[in-house]
């Protein structure tokens, strides 16, 4: 889904408002730190349930016990292949703004919701920079496991803190909050 960024978000703004800076997360399949434990985790879990399916299938155990295996099959597939799709997905459909009251995230997959958040009232922020710029603005106090949840939430409703994820030039983007919060 292609947009023009400044487009989607303009008729979210107020009238003394315009927009300093748009952006989105990168788009596509994304490997992330928390992969390293889930991505062996999800294969064990997904082997296993496909494992238990066929054994109960074949062994002429009753039905039920085939049964009984297809949302731990369907679990495992999730976790190997539909959390990554589900976050791309999410990222695809998220754009990003900034204004110079507030910073404002437009997501969401099935349901678009709008997240308007006041730069002189934020407390925490914190950036995260890779070598080649890009990186993650966390807004509000981080939630330790929030990198592990990624992709398991279609709706959008984990509450995690808000994000202007994996944008490039993410230091340009921190300095402008932090330039707008000081003014």
């Amino acid at each position: 889904m292609e947009f023009k960024t400044s487009d989607e978000l303009k008729s979210h703004l107020d009238n003394n408002e315009s927009l300093i800076w748009t952006g989105h997360p990168k788009k596509g399949i994304v490997f992330r730190s928390s992969d390293i434990f889930l991505i062996p985790f999800s294969l064990l879990w997904c082997g296993f349930a496909i494992f238990w399916f066929t054994t109960a299938l074949t062994s002429g155990a009753p039905f039920f016990f085939a049964l009984f295996g297809i949302p731990f099959v369907l679990i495992g597939l999730n976790f190997v292949f539909g959390r990554f799709i589900i976050d791309a997905k999410q990222r695809a459909n998220t754009i990003y703004g900034l204004t110079e009251h507030r910073i404002i995230i437009k997501s969401g997959i099935f349901t678009k919701s709008i997240k308007s958040l006041n730069i002189k009232t934020i407390s925490d922020i914190e950036y995260e920079e890779k070598s080649d710029g890009s990186g993650t603005i966390t807004i509000g106090p981080k939630n330790p496991i929030a990198s592990w949840e990624r992709g398991f939430d279609m709706n959008n409703r984990n509450k995690t803190s808000p994000s202007i994820d994996l944008i490039p030039e993410v230091r340009k983007v921190y300095n402008k909050i932090i330039e707008i919060q000081k003014s």
